[in-house]
Parts: C-alpha cells; sequence; structure tokens
C-alpha cells in the first residue's frame, strides 16, 4: 500500500538555499541539512509532508535546510546536472519518502545510486509516510543502502500512519504534539552525529 495519490494540486513549499560553502564548517556553525523528497509521483501527498517537516526544522536553531525535490533532479527533469553540489555541500540528510510496494520510489533509489561520495560520512535520518506501515518498511531497506555508502543513519525517525487522516485541509497535522516531540527527537539526534562527524571530517578527511 502506498500514500501518494491522495491530495492533488500541492502547495508550493518554501526553502532555504544554501551557499557553496564547504561542509567542513567551523565548530557552532548551523549544519545545512538537505531534505530529500523522495516521490515525483502526479498528485503526491509529500509535499504535504515535506512543508510540515521544513516548518519544524526552521524552529531549531542549529540547522539550515534546503530541498531538494527527486521531481525536479531525476530525468527526465532537467535539474539533474546540479544536484550533485547540492549533495556535496550538506552536512546531513533528512529523506522524505512513502512506502511503494514494501520499499521506497525508483527516482530516490536513481538520486541515492547516481552518487558516492557525496553521502560518505554524513548522517542521514528519515521521515516516512504511508498506509498502516507508515512508510517503515522503505526505511529499512534505506538504511541498508546507506550503510552500503558509508553513510550512518539515525536511529529515531518521524513516521506517519494512515497518512491522509493525520493532516487537515491545510496540511497541518491533527495532532501537532506527538509528531512536533518525535521530529525535535530526531533533529536533536541528527545534530549531534552532524556535529561530531563534520568535526571528524575536518580533522582526518574519510577515507571510504
Amino acid at each position: 500500500m502506498d500514500l501518494d495519490t491522495a491530495v492533488p494540486n500541492p502547495s508550493d513549499i518554501p526553502y532555504d538555499v544554501t551557499s557553496d560553502a564547504p561542509s567542513d564548517a567551523p565548530p557552532g556553525t548551523p549544519l545545512k541539512v538537505a531534505v530529500i523528497l523522495g516521490s515525483n509521483r502526479e498528485g503526491r501527498f509529500g509535499p504535504v509532508v515535506a512543508e510540515w517537516f521544513l516548518g519544524r526544522a526552521a524552529r531549531h536553531p542549529d540547522i539550515e535546510t534546503e530541498l531538494i525535490d527527486v521531481a525536479e533532479t531525476e530525468p527526465p527533469a532537467t535539474g539533474a546536472a546540479v544536484v550533485a553540489p547540492r549533495l556535496a555541500r550538506a552536512d546531513a540528510f533528512v529523506v522524505l519518502t512513502p512506502e511503494y510496494n514494501h520499499s521506497y520510489p525508483a527516482p530516490l533509489k536513481n538520486l541515492i545510486d547516481r552518487h558516492f561520495a557525496e553521502w560518505q560520512a554524513k548522517p542521514v535520518a528519515f521521515v516516512s509516510y504511508g498506509g498502516i506501515s507508515g512508510g517503515l518498511r522503505a526505511v529499512e531497506h534505506l538504511r541498508q543502502v546507506f550503510a552500503e555508502l558509508h553513510a550512518v543513519s539515525i536511529r529515531d525517525t518521524v513516521s506517519f500512519h494512515n497518512a491522509g487522516a493525520l493532516f487537515d485541509d491545510r496540511g497541518v497535522p491533527k495532532d501537532p504534539a506527538q509528531v512536533d516531540g518525535a521530529a525535535k527527537k530526531m533533529l536533536d539526534q541528527l545534530v549531534w552525529w552532524g556535529r561530531a562527524l563534520r568535526e571528524a571530517r575536518t580533522r582526518h578527511p574519510y577515507g571510504g
């Protein structure tokens, strides 16, 4: 079961575009977090989840976010050639994924597989959505893929089970306390790992 055709005509998503600064920034510099929207289906539900998450992440003082949407970066989209430097300058990643047939979308797999060094020695967290499973089976597959790419997956996730029923007509969670708490815990873990790995890469470039 998947839930990526539930909301037609999704709204545009505001996001902060990061600079081309290298990822080995001085300690205390906000982490550059690339938020990857992993589905490109027409009428997808993903932008609703992404808009909520980007708004929640904007309240965290230690991160800056940039949205990378596979609908804009994967062939036949025109932005495929410029995604590599955007991934490279990120200190950490958050992958937003639905669940398609017990796994994650093909465009997301394509984006991941077209890059290698960009993922290495960086943390990756997950926000998933779907039916009864909340996309968690897709997340478990993604953990294996990112481990192969020398990335560090964050233990805690945010998942939306039967996601279409959890948001109102404005795209706002009906019960924000629970998901806000889960997002804070995940982001705090992402910041800890992001800082630790950024410092480690600065001191000792990762050999892979």
